[in-house]
């Protein structure tokens, strides 16, 4: 039996699509080795889910965030010929640690996605990463926290990318029905996706909204997109505002997949100038859409884009810095678009989600085989 932990699968977020990447492979993989695999989610409703993604289908058991029934689940599953479990964040790495009193011989993944490993972690979830048989990272930058932070054996940790949604991989296809919403601006388009919660204003959203004053002088058709959903976005209104750049600014909410990889087709370029990305799977869907990115020159963005080569990186925070990148690419737009075709190029070839699920396959058979 393979077991999955995830803290929440059936809901927005980089997080929860890379838990749902990793329940789909293992489903798969257990099925192909006629193994038994069981999924269950911490934060979900209580039924039992039937999720698709892509081609792949997937089963798993939500505890409606009730700690104790999501213990005593995963503590019942572990009894039964455990070959291996995945705790699929840092968070529920303990969980693997009583696990291995009911199942001692079982291998145990940790995933990291990102900032949560770069500080510290409390001595309990710092125990359970160092005691795991693999600590799975996104990117090298995450790998190198993980091990200076959380003081993890460099030989215990792999490095596995994100891949590209199955599902946004169909809307590229040629004749996919995918265009922006009707509220999506004319003009030039710079265009941001991501949350918009003051606990991540990190990805400095803020930041594209006070370059736009010395932009729009030369540009003044030049708009700003942002997709995304929360509660800050009154604080992101009042900076539009206050920059007397409102009129430039357009909040999109509420989009559906189609939509979404519609407003990428329809951008000029991408920009998120983030200083906590532990990876950034918003890069390779602009990339994927043959769009040159901005992105901060921090965490795990730098090995998703070439500086240079597909984009720019910009320090978080530095607004003349990232207006001069969005000048050059809004001054060449030949330029700008032999850039995006690079990072297309790069994405179909190492970030295609049949990439990332050959290498966690192989993952899951080397542990199932150790």
């Amino acid at each position: 039996m393979l077991i999955g932990l995830f803290s929440e699968l059936d809901a927005p977020g980089g997080v929860q699509r890379a838990s749902r990447h990793m329940a789909a492979v293992m489903s798969e993989f257990a099925s192909a080795r006629g193994m038994e695999c069981r999924l269950i989610s911490l934060n979900d409703s209580p039924e039992l889910h039937r999720m698709t993604l892509g081609e792949r289908e997937f089963v798993f058991t939500g505890c409606d965030r009730a700690k104790g029934r999501f213990i005593m689940t995963a503590l019942r599953a572990a009894r039964r010929k455990v070959k291996v479990v995945l705790a699929a964040h840092p968070n529920l790495g303990p969980l693997v640690q009583a696990m291995r009193v009911v199942a001692p011989r079982l291998k145990s993944i940790v995933c990291t996605h990102g900032v949560e490993v770069w500080e510290p972690l409390s001595a309990l979830r710092r125990r359970a990463l160092r005691h795991a048989s693999v600590v799975l990272a996104p990117s090298r930058d995450t790998a190198d926290h993980v091990a200076s932070e959380q003081q993890v054996a460099r030989e215990r940790i792999r490095v596995l990318h994100w891949g590209l949604d199955p599902q946004f991989e169909a809307l590229l296809a040629p004749g996919s029905q995918a265009f922006p919403p009707g509220d999506f601006p004319a003009g030039r388009v710079i265009l941001t996706v991501g949350r918009w919660l003051a606990t991540e204003r990190y990805k400095g959203m803020d930041t594209l909204i006070t370059a736009l004053p010395r932009l729009l002088t030369r540009w003044p058709e030049l708009q700003l997109a942002l997709a995304g959903e929360g509660d800050d976005r009154a604080w992101l209104e009042d900076l539009s505002e206050q920059n007397g750049v409102n009129r430039h600014v357009h909040f999109l909410s509420g989009l559906s997949s189609a939509e979404l990889a519609g407003c990428y087709g329809a951008c000029e370029m991408f920009a998120l100038p983030s200083r906590g990305e532990g990876f950034g799977l918003v890069y390779l869907e602009a990339m994927a859409r043959g769009k040159p990115v901005i992105g901060g020159a921090h965490g795990g963005a730098p090995e998703i884009i070439q500086d240079g080569i597909s984009g720019y990186l910009v320090p978080h925070g530095d607004a003349i810095q990232l207006a001069t990148s969005i000048e050059t690419l809004l001054a060449d737009p030949a330029h700008a678009k032999e850039m995006g075709a690079r990072g297309k190029q790069r994405v179909e070839r190492e970030f295609r989600f049949n990439v990332f699920a050959k290498a966690f396959k192989k993952i899951l058979r080397e542990q199932c085989e150790s």
